[in-house]
This record gives C-alpha cells, structure tokens and sequence, in this order.
C-alpha cells in the first residue's frame, strides 16, 4: 500500500497517484510514528478493532456537545457538491477515471470499477488521451476543510461499504494541493481481494513530493468479524493541531501524535472518495482476475469545533 507522490494534485497540475495508499518505505525518513497503544507495523502487528455491521453515526450526539456541520451529503439529490474527476490515474493503476461511474440511487452514492475499454485523458491533469481497459469513478469535494486557530478540530465521517473485488481498491480520504505541503490524511483505505482489513495515514512535507512523516500507515484488522464489503461501517478520523484520532463503528482505534500532525495545521483540504483498479495497494497483480466492483457510500460529513 506505498506510494511515491499521489493523485491528490493532479487537478493541481502536479504528479499524483489515485487512492492507493502509503509511500514507499525507501522514501521514508526518521522514526516510527507515535501510535496508541503502541508503535505498530503496519503489516505485522495490525491494530485488531471489532467492527459493527451496519453501524450508524448519530449528529445530535456532536452538535449537542458543540460540534457544528460545515458539510454533508446524504446523497438524495446530486453531485453538485463535488468536482468530478475525468483521466487515469498514476503508479500502476490501471482505470480511467469518468463521472459516467458514478451513480446515485435510494440515498446511495455508487462508485462502479469495471472491465471496459475507453479512450480518456493519461491523467487527470492531462489532455493527452489513451485506451484504458478499466473504468471507476472519483470525486472531491468542492468545500475545503481545515483545522486551524478559528477551527481548532475538524471530524471527517463517511458511512461505507467497501468495494469487494480482486484488483479494487476503496479509499476516503482529504489531500490538499501541492501535495504535500498542504497534507493528506487517509481515514480508510482497503483492498477488494482482503476486505477484513484496512490501512490509515498521513503524510506532510515543506516541499512538493517529497514526504517527511516516518512510516506514517497503520494496518486495522477485523478478521474476526468479517468482511468490511459486506455491510456499511462508519469511518472516522478526528484532526486537531496535535493529533489525529481514528474510529471506525463509533470506537477509537489509533491516536497518530507525531510532531508531523502539527505541520497540518491551518492547511487547506478537500475531502476525497474513490475506487481504484490495481494501484501500489497491489505489490503484484494479475490482470486476468481483475474483477468489476462497487463502492457504496451512504454519507459523507465533516463537523467542526472550538
């Protein structure tokens, strides 16, 4: 689940892979990320949370405690609140990305991957066109989010059912231009073929591809309560200036306090869905047992507080 330099500005015009994860360990610097209750592996010594199916999350419960909503989408209307994306991705992945996968239906935002051939944009930031074998669907949100000295916490919540499928890759997440200047926090990402488990991250640097944070992924496990694609679960990720606090199903799972977390404060983020196929989330892949798939999205909303 490495990657280099992300997706996340290519509507920023730079370099960028689509969703699928942490950096390569070889562009790492520094020591492992401070995590609760201990420094973690991501791959070796996964946090074990136990995950409710169909899990719902409550509004009153923050407002009534003095959190209030800046966005929500529960998907009964349009798209409007978001930026399409249109053009393939980077690092190994393999779809083009079209607003055509996109669909809402009964309160349900649909996020398809399939086996097609298309001619589309190289990249999102690219006019140049190729054929694609594989087509998904991303969006970003148009209202930025920050955690700054008039905010001091920002709460991203997405209520989810990944998608199941080998090659597919499930993502929600917030990036910033000039990645990474302006950060990225990864509140889920998971693979299609291993659907019991998921990675969280983060990633900040002064200068543009080239992150600082030290192995910044956790890797969550749920194995013994099944699969993440077969019901919804709610996934959250709490910034504040000195850490970020990670819940899936209404628990805290991980507290990430790397002195990395302080340098997000005060920049500027869109919150992110999408479905990748192939990607860094693959070590190896064979193409031959990509599968189409979908992911569903019930909502998505960011609540703020003093």
């Amino acid at each position: 689940m490495k990657k280099t330099t992300l997706i996340k500005c290519l509507l920023a015009g730079i370099s960028i892979i689509i969703a699928g994860g942490c950096k390569k360990h070889s562009d790492l610097q520094g020591q492992n990320v401070s995590v609760n209750p201990t420094n973690l592996d991501p791959v070796l010594n996964p946090i074990i949370a136990h995950v409710v199916c169909d899990y719902d999350f409550n509004d009153t419960t923050l407002t009534n405690h003095g959190w209030k909503k800046t966005f929500d989408d529960d998907f009964s209307g349009d798209l409007s609140k978001w930026t399409l994306w249109h053009g393939g991705g980077l690092q190994n992945e393999l779809q083009c990305y079209q607003p055509e996968n996109l669909k809402v239906e009964n309160g349900i935002l649909q996020i398809n991957a399939k086996k097609e051939t298309v001619t589309g944009p190289k990249t999102i930031s690219n006019d140049s066109t190729q054929t694609f074998n594989y087509t998904s669907g991303g969006l970003q949100s148009k209202t930025p989010i920050s955690a700054d000295s008039e905010n001091p916490k920002v709460k991203l919540v997405a209520r989810v059912k990944v998608a199941h499928g080998y090659g597919l890759a499930s993502a929600f997440w917030s990036y910033g231009n000039n990645w990474p200047q302006n950060g990225e926090i990864d509140v889920m990402e998971a693979r299609g073929d291993d659907a019991t488990k998921y990675f969280t991250d983060f990633f900040y640097g002064p200068d543009v591809n080239k992150n600082v944070v030290p192995i910044p992924e956790s890797y969550v496990s749920n194995r013994t309560d099944g699969d993440l694609s077969t019901c919804y679960h709610v996934y959250e990720t709490e910034w504040d200036q000195h850490v970020l606090v990670v819940k899936v199903d209404g628990q805290v799972i991980e507290t990430k306090s790397s002195a990395y977390v302080a340098s997000l404060f005060g920049k500027t983020q869109y919150v992110t869905l999408n479905l990748a196929v192939g990607g860094l989330l693959y070590n190896t892949l064979n193409a031959a047992n990509i599968e189409n798939g979908t992911l569903y999205v019930d909502y998505v909303k960011v609540f703020i507080s003093k």
